[in-house]
């Protein structure tokens, strides 16, 4: 009997504490803890990155009108020229000043002959058809005249506008042959942003666009501006439309240097986004956002827009207000209970 009673008490001390004293209460579940956005009106952008150059869009690319040596060219690249200015002399032109001299000469004796016979039929010594005949000659002489100068005058290369000299191909005392390239100036006033659009984007490029460019030149400067010209057809073999911009403001270009743009295609001022992380591709393709409802996970199929700065737009299944889970619901079922971040529990 006392055995029996020793191994009663030894199984009773036995037994775990929380089978001898009543049970506690059930521990609360713990809940997958999410970050929330709430969905909420603001602007996006659609914008095309792309590079390009400066470049000047007025250019004269001066050839020789005829041959001979290069004389007195005094010009160097980077020179400020004005237009009318003597760039250079072609020698070689004894015989156009000769032809000048000549005639001139004989439009001086078809004046004075005009003269004389004017005045006779003035006086009726002869026919007044003869003065029609002495005009004619004389008209003739005189655009000879013009044409012996033009050929002169072609001898001494001119700007013809105002400009800075890019390019001098030639030197004092090089031969050259008519239509050899001798010197090429630019506009600096004509300066554009130019940039190849890929044919994707080609039919989107309308003028007037707003344009923001970064210069390599200027870090940490952005340029406002907009498109002032899109070429009418592709680049036949890059398949690429080419584009002008010109800048609001027009700092100091130089043509060549790198510039970055950015096209801005289209604008929503109030448009409903949500972070690109809390979008979730379904495997049949659908695009899907997390919203919290009444403490619960809900998943939504939606339909998705612009893409700009790590942000998506959502043209249907988000309401302005709706609880976006943008960090923790990718794994989340439907129905799911969930503890919102920062929310009491």
């Amino acid at each position: 009997m006392k055995t029996l009673i020793i191994l009663i008490f030894s199984f009773v001390m036995a037994l775990p504490v929380s089978a001898q004293e009543d049970k506690k209460p059930e521990e609360k579940k713990m809940l997958p803890v999410v970050m929330i956005e709430k969905a909420a009106p603001r602007a996006v952008s659609e914008i095309l990155e792309l590079t390009g150059s400066v470049a000047p869009t007025r250019i004269a690319r001066i050839a020789s009108p005829g041959e001979g040596p290069i004389q007195n060219c005094s010009i160097r690249e980077g020179d400020s020229v004005r237009r009318g200015q003597k760039l250079l002399h072609i020698g070689r032109n004894t015989s156009a000043h000769a032809l000048l001299s000549a005639s001139k000469a004989a439009l001086k004796e078809q004046e004075e002959e005009l003269r004389r016979t004017e005045q006779l039929v003035k006086s009726g010594a002869i026919p007044g058809s003869q003065s029609d005949t002495a005009r004619s000659k004389y008209e003739s002489a005189k655009a000879q005249v013009a044409k012996a100068k033009e050929s002169a005058d072609d001898y001494s290369v001119t700007a013809p506008w105002d400009g800075i000299v890019s390019k001098v191909s030639v030197r004092d005392g090089d031969y050259v042959a008519p239509r050899t390239p001798l010197v090429e100036i630019f506009d600096p006033a004509s300066m554009v942003i130019r940039f190849a659009v890929p044919e994707a984007k080609s039919a989107d490029i309308r003028e007037n666009m707003p344009v923001k460019t970064q210069l390599d030149a200027y870090p940490g400067k952005t340029f406002e501006g907009k498109i002032s010209r899109a070429y009418p057809e592709l680049d036949a073999k890059m398949r690429t439309r080419t584009v002008e911009a010109v800048l609001n403001e027009t700092p100091l270009m130089i043509s060549g240097m790198f510039a970055r743009i950015k096209v801005i295609l289209k604008n929503i001022p109030n448009a409903i986004s949500v972070p690109a992380d809390a979008l979730i591709v379904s495997p049949k393709g659908d695009r899907i956002v997390v919203v919290v409802e009444n403490g619960k996970a809900k998943r939504r199929v939606v339909t998705t827009g612009i893409e700009d700065s790590g942000r998506v737009q959502i043209v249907k299944g988000v309401a302005p207000g709706d609880q976006v889970i943008i960090s923790g619901g990718e794994k989340l079922k439907e129905d799911t209970e969930i503890q919102v971040m920062g929310a009491e529990k």
